[in-house]
């Protein structure tokens, strides 16, 4: 997610104009689960800007300071005062689940095992009602949502750091399994995505814009064309402009002369003037003027893609590292 993520938390870029993050906080509060631990490191300012102390979801936050990305373990690890002695789940913040929550509670309820991990591809992990622990550390190779009970402290603590530098929660898992305690693991229902990179974050924005709801709060004048499942937030203008859903304009967005595609969501605060967009995320306050078509992109906060009258005609850039620019 390079360079956007030189600026801001990943777990902030939002799909569907929310957070990544607020998913998995709306998931854990639905599962009846109140307090949670957010491990948090070089981006702490910004993620306890966005999510305060928790209210909002009925539940009550607290933040855990990461000095490094350590490894998972290691999130276990610093996380252990919080945690006590309670079962806890771990849910890795930048992770999106289709599957409810709350039905991982259920059967973890109903069959009381005593750790469980999944596996990329599985199901349906249970998980207790008691604490929880919300790591933003990345795994890609591990679906972002395990629950363990206390032994997994004395196993945190009896690994070394892997070849990487990091102490691996499947090092941890190991160990249980060594030391003969069970460690289950069922298949997945539905859909999983880890959102660190663009090409799964736009999958994540397709498939949580299938199950919007038609709604229009903003300003739409006579000459607009509004197709299928569109959400226009309180705020946004739509001027001449066609919006083909499913599809959002965030709050404060301005779209004049323009169309708006399929799979597209238009942060708060954007201005879009003589322009196409399909299939793309805008995170807020871009100005995308007279640009032509924009397909499969993600544009970061403040963005601005313009066409220029000046001469002599050029493409002119100000890119910063880890960018990808794909001319036509």
């Amino acid at each position: 997610m390079r360079p956007i993520t030189h600026t801001r938390a990943k777990q902030l870029v939002p799909v569907a104009n929310k957070p990544v993050l607020f998913y998995g906080l709306e998931a854990i509060a639905g599962a009846g689960i109140k307090q949670v631990g957010i491990v948090v490191g070089d981006t702490a300012a910004e993620i306890q800007g966005a999510v305060g102390d928790g209210s909002r979801w009925g539940l009550e936050v607290t933040y855990l300071r990461q000095e490094a990305p350590l490894g998972l373990a290691h999130a276990v690890l610093i996380a252990r005062d919080f945690l006590g002695e309670e079962d806890f789940v771990m849910y890795l913040g930048d992770n999106l689940l289709q599957q409810d929550l709350g039905d991982f509670v259920g059967r973890f309820q109903a069959r009381r095992s005593r750790a469980t991990a999944p596996r990329l591809g599985e199901e349906g992990l249970a998980v207790p009602s008691a604490q929880i622990l919300l790591a933003h550390v990345e795994d890609p190779a591990l679906v972002g949502v395990y629950l363990f009970d206390s032994r997994i402290h004395e196993a945190v603590a009896s690994i070394k750091p892997s070849g990487r530098g990091e102490l691996e929660i499947t090092d941890a898992i190991q160990w249980l399994i060594d030391a003969g305690h069970v460690v289950l693991s069922e298949i997945l229902a539905g859909w999983w995505i880890d959102t660190g990179k663009l090409t799964p974050l736009l999958e994540a924005n397709r498939l949580l814009l299938e199950a919007i709801e038609r709604r229009i709060d903003g300003e739409v004048d006579t000459e607009c064309q509004l197709d299928g499942r569109v959400i226009i937030e309180a705020g946004a203008r739509l001027v001449r402009s066609h919006v083909r859903g499913p599809a959002i304009v965030g709050a404060g967005s301005e779209i004049v002369d323009s169309f708006i595609g399929p799979f597209s969501a238009i942060g708060p605060g954007c201005v879009v003037h003589h322009s196409e967009i399909e299939h793309s995320v805008l995170v807020g306050s871009a100005r995308v003027i007279d640009a032509g078509r924009i397909e499969d992109s993600l544009l970061g906060y403040g963005v601005e893609v313009t066409r220029s009258a000046r001469r002599p005609r050029a493409t002119r850039l100000m890119v910063g590292d880890h960018c990808l620019v794909d001319l036509s």
